[in-house]
């Protein structure tokens, strides 16, 4: 038990204090409302501590409990440490700031404030549970803890129709893509006679061991099937085409610092159980089957370029990064058809690294532009109190310059341009597929690179280049008028810490590299069986099988 609690502290403390908040919410006492942010800021912070601690100990053994279920290694250690560093700036998005403590200019939580943050700490100890699970039950219980939360956060968020509208397409969506992941795990324990990830793993690499010469072992029709649920399954959570169709009208509904939280949480949530499951169905070897590999090439593929050509369509900014969000999807699935498609260690070590990364600097820049989207005010007289649409972006950078700036560098990174985190990101993801031979993929990626530039720049040229609209919006009260700038300090402390992080890592390459190192510390699996201490890590291959 002691075992346990030490491999669980961080989820334990989440979920304890997300209880806390549960019970706090009774009250109607503005103050308490306002305790329940902080408190739940100081929750992530601790964790985010803890994690850092423990990053600086390379764990040579796992911590696993007595059942088997949890295994702790370097890959969820850095999970964790990411997840709660991302989670702490998302609190301070979310953070209620007007007189009555029910949220700030881009939300309205009403009463509700303390059960949303309750709600947001319990989603990101799904994520803590995807990461260590070591079992095919407690890794479909973290995905949905991960996922539930959001399903009412997206509902509360602001009371307006729009909002109750994306959380029950988000809920029908996130129902039926629970379904069919469950299914999947079904057959991949029926095929296997196993819900634990370590013996799935051994099942796939006695299979393959049974061959003279060791290759990617053949699936059969039902492993097959198994795998190909799943795989649809953590697509609706990775938001990946074609099972990306909620993301424009849910990014939309939801407030802007809660569509800040899906583009990320249930995204990373959904990429740690593919990786997971790559694994075990390789023999923890990585390299699958070549219909799997296809499959990721071609997913990967039209993911990137649905995604960008959806968001050239889009008038609404919200819209235009929730299919950024897919686009992104897309890139980094091309770091995993890249881990997937060869047996070199060096090349599977360095693909992995490069998808941990990305998933890093994502979620720093992702922070940045919904955070000053959240600062800045809405022209039209609509419901939504914060910048939504290119309407209410046009001009504002001449006249709040550091926003304005905040945003072209988030947008920047966001492109994949020199000098920021987004650079290195891409860097990192086309430096594997072009080892791993997956030369097409990274044309692909490269034209759609491209592509998202002429959007995201035109954010920036709404900001800079567009002249403030002087004609009556619908209430007939001129748009240059009325306008007054939020200024919560919350939400900017977010956005520095955003901005201050993609231009560090962008710019400063000892922090890159050390980000790098750390990432590449982490491909070292939970039940790797020759772990040891080095930034590279071993792993079975072809010869030694």
């Amino acid at each position: 038990m002691e075992t346990l609690l030490n491999a669980l502290l961080p989820e334990i403390i989440l979920c304890s204090v997300a209880c806390v908040l549960f019970l706090i919410g009774v009250s109607r006492n503005p103050a308490m409302r306002r305790f329940a942010g902080i408190l739940a800021l100081i929750a992530m912070v601790v964790v985010f501590l803890i994690q850092w601690i423990t990053m600086h100990q390379t764990l040579q053994t796992p911590l696993v409990d007595d059942f088997g279920t949890v295994r702790i290694f370097n890959f969820a250690q850095f999970i964790k440490l990411l997840a709660s560093g991302v989670g702490a700036m998302m609190v301070l998005l979310n953070m209620p700031t007007n007189m009555a403590a029910t949220g700030s200019s881009a939300s309205d939580f009403a009463t509700e404030t303390a059960e949303y943050f309750g709600l947001m700490l319990l989603s990101v100890a799904g994520l803590f549970l995807v990461a260590s699970a070591n079992d095919i039950i407690l890794l479909f219980l973290g995905i949905e803890l991960a996922s539930i939360p959001t399903y009412i956060m997206v509902s509360i968020s602001r009371p307006l129709p729009v909002a109750q509208e994306a959380g029950v397409k988000y809920f029908f969506l996130g129902a039926m893509s629970a379904a069919v992941m469950l299914f999947g795990f079904s057959y991949l324990y029926g095929v296997t006679g196993t819900t634990s990830l370590e013996q799935i793993a051994r099942t796939f690499e006695h299979t393959a061991s049974m061959s003279s010469e060791w290759s990617p072992s053949a699936l059969t029709d039902w492993q097959l099937v198994a795998v190909l649920l799943l795989i649809a399954g953590f697509a609706f959570k990775m938001a990946v085409v074609p099972l990306h169709v909620y993301a424009g009208d849910v990014y939309q509904g939801a407030a802007t610092p809660m569509t800040a939280f899906l583009a990320f949480v249930p995204k990373t949530a959904g990429f740690v159980a593919l990786i997971k499951l790559m694994y075990a169905i390789s023999g923890n070897a990585w390299a699958v089957p070549e219909p799997i590999v296809k499959l990721i090439w071609v997913l990967a593929a039209l993911t990137m370029t649905v995604g960008n050509v959806l968001g050239l369509l889009q008038f609404n900014v919200k819209r235009v990064l929730a299919y950024s969000s897919v686009a992104h999807s897309g890139y980094m699935l091309v770091g995993v058809a890249a881990l997937i498609s060869t047996t070199d260690h060096s090349i599977q070590t360095e693909a992995l690294a490069g998808v941990l990364f990305y998933l890093t600097a994502y979620g720093i820049m992702n922070t940045a532009a919904f955070g000053v989207l959240m600062l800045l005010p809405s022209r039209l007289n609509h419901p939504a109190t914060s910048a939504e649409t290119f309407e209410d972006l046009a001009g504002q950078g001449r006249k709040h310059v550091g926003l304005g700036l905040a945003m072209a560098v988030a947008c920047f990174s966001l492109t994949g341009l020199p000098l920021t985190v987004g650079f290195f990101g891409k860097l990192y993801l086309i430096k594997p597929a072009l080892h791993a031979g997956l030369t097409g993929l990274v044309i692909v990626l490269v034209i759609n690179a491209a592509i998202s530039a002429a959007y995201y720049l035109r954010i920036v040229a709404a900001m800079f280049l567009r002249p403030e609209p002087t004609h009556p919006a619908h209430g007939g009260v001129p748009h240059s008028m009325g306008l007054r700038l939020a200024h919560p300090t919350p939400v900017l402390a977010a956005v520095g810490l955003s901005i201050i992080g993609t231009l560090l890592f962008g710019i400063f390459f000892p922090a890159t590299g050390n980000l790098i190192d750390r990432a590449t510390k982490a491909t070292l699996m939970e039940w790797q069986p020759n772990a040891v201490n080095t930034s590279q890590p071993q792993m079975p291959t072809a010869s030694a099988r």
